[in-house]
């Protein structure tokens, strides 16, 4: 055994990390995960973030067993999680497909395709840009950095241990009273405000707050900036002045956000990829160049090109889409691993949109292969948010990358399969009218890939946004949490800027008692609340919703 800076103790052996019997709860856990997170996601357009949830019930399981230790239960959760997000890729484009056609008529094999090109892609690029953001960049990755915590704070116990399991049953309390029994409020919103387009008001959630406190005060205050161009500036200053009507200010608000975010993932090929792109992506072309992978990539650009091929013969994509879904990707999982690491959310959907907008630019793609082009994407997307918070995670504790690699390897491929099984039973049960439907499978973010299939909104302020995020990026303004704020509803971004505010004072009031970390570990017990019940909420009612099929 040896120990970290911190004083973690992890194993030695990747033997003691990556097990049988981890790998059999990490497999089970991934099929009830992505089974739920499918059904929830279209149900409910909303997909908590599972790694607290599965860390716990990693901790539990392993410990129960006995012999165990923190990077086994590292690396059984990364597995466990995985599904989670592919489902969720899934779900936020697929069903616009019906939406928009109810009588498309799309094979399983070309949906299973896509789900398996996407996940293998989501793995590929992960592995190259890993060392770049967790390691080199060192990107706080709340989510990741609030699993480490309670992995290491459960394990030791004392005070620390209280602490953390006192806030983390206060907001699972709260969550429920909240979700469950509705006897509070999700939001305290602005009803007259809201008559003019703007989402104003608090989201009543533990766990945003918690998310801005752990991110700190900068990039925070920079995302609750975006969010007052947007909402304040764009839409009420911009109708109130008469320069345009409710309906423009609302293309131009989303147009400019997506560019903002599509120009600082520019930003970050021109900055961060590029000047690296032989320490990256040597493994993937020499024998020797294993300087930043974990794992032999040689077979990579072969994997690749068989994906092109399946895209182009089984998806219909065409070979210059596919080939733009591939290089989509990259750029995208780049974006992905960018944005999660600084604030915690990953608008999976939004780099779906667009890398098919970019293919439709390039090349005559059909309706329903621009939707597959998005899912590739989204999907590839979500496994990497997931997989750079696990990284992170086990960057703190020392765990073996490869072992984490290889867990998130068998769940995904778990996911894919499950994830196409849930959404045909589905389709086969409610048919294709149920999507879109608030009665039946509303699927808020498949909405609004639907709406983009037609072209961008604005396209003027969409490259006015891509030209600012990606001069502001290379200056190292953090402008990825800007584009944010201007993208997302106002309510989400206020609530996290108060943790973020708390986070400020406390640092100018009480410096010490921040440096101890006790605020960090408070925040984590909020966050895993949340996220915990959260999840649990979602079985239960993927649960109700299967059973009434």
């Amino acid at each position: 055994m040896s120990e970290n800076q911190k004083g973690v103790k992890y194993a030695a052996s990747f033997k003691e990390q990556f097990t049988v019997r981890g790998m059999i709860i990490g497999s089970v856990g991934a099929a009830v995960l992505t089974m739920s997170s499918m059904y929830v996601a279209l149900k409910l357009g909303a997909l908590p973030w599972p790694i607290i949830f599965v860390a716990l019930v990693s901790m539990f399981s392993l410990k129960l067993l006995g012999n165990t230790n923190i990077n086994e239960i590292n690396v059984t959760h990364t597995a466990m999680s995985a599904g989670a997000m592919t489902a969720g890729g899934f779900a936020f484009t697929i069903p616009g497909i019906y939406m928009l056609n109810p009588e498309a008529d799309v094979s399983m094999i070309a949906l299973f395709a896509v789900v398996l090109g996407g996940v293998v892609l989501g793995l590929i690029f992960t592995a190259l840009i890993r060392k770049y953001f967790v390691v080199t960049k060192d990107l706080p990755y709340p989510m990741g950095q609030a699993a480490a915590e309670t992995l290491v704070v459960g394990d030791e116990g004392g005070k620390k241990s209280q602490t953390l399991f006192a806030s983390l049953g206060a907001a699972a309390v709260f969550t429920l009273l909240r979700d469950w029994f509705a006897v509070i409020p999700a939001t305290f919103m602005n009803g007259a405000l809201a008559g003019k387009g703007i989402y104003a008001g608090i989201w009543l959630s533990p766990m945003l707050i918690a998310v801005g406190f752990i991110i700190g005060p900068l990039y925070i205050g920079v995302w609750f900036l975006g969010a007052i161009i947007g909402d304040f500036g764009i839409v009420l200053g911009g109708t109130n002045a008469g320069l345009w009507d409710a309906a423009t200010a609302s293309a131009i608000k989303s147009s400019l956000g997506i560019g903002l975010m599509v120009g600082t993932g520019v930003g970050i090929i021109v900055k961060g990829i590029i000047p690296k792109a032989k320490e990256i992506f040597g493994p993937m072309f020499s024998k020797d160049a294993m300087s930043n992978s974990f794992i032999n990539l040689r077979w990579a650009p072969i994997v690749m090109v068989a994906l092109a091929f399946v895209f182009t013969v089984v998806c219909d994509m065409g070979v210059v889409a596919s080939i733009i879904t591939i290089l989509g990707v990259w750029l995208a999982t780049s974006m992905s691993a960018q944005i999660v690491g600084q604030t915690g959310i990953n608008p999976m959907e939004v780099f779906g949109i667009i890398v098919l907008l970019a293919a439709k630019a390039v090349s005559s793609l059909g309706q329903t292969e621009a939707f597959l082009v998005a899912a590739v994407v989204a999907i590839a997307c979500g496994l990497a948010g997931d997989v750079m918070n696990d990284f992170k995670a086990g960057h703190i504790l020392n765990t073996n990358p490869k072992a984490q690699w290889m867990g998130e390897c068998i769940g995904g491929l778990i996911g894919s399969f499950v994830t196409v099984g849930v959404f045909y039973v589905i389709l086969t049960a409610y048919g294709p009218a149920a999507f879109g439907n608030p009665e039946g499978f509303i699927a808020p973010q498949a909405g609004m890939v639907a709406a983009m299939v037609g072209g961008i909104p604005h396209m003027t302020s969409f490259l006015i946004g891509l030209v600012l995020g990606c001069v502001l990026y290379i200056v190292n303004f953090p402008v990825m949490t800007l584009g944010l704020g201007v993208y997302l509803p106002f309510y989400l971004s206020a609530t996290a800027f108060i943790g973020g505010a708390l986070r400020f004072i406390v640092q100018k009031a009480a410096p010490d008692w921040d440096k101890k970390g006790t605020g960090l570990i408070i925040a984590s017990g909020l966050l895993g609340g949340e996220a915990v019940i959260g999840v649990i909420i979602a079985l239960i009612q993927a649960v109700q919703g299967m059973s009434a099929l």
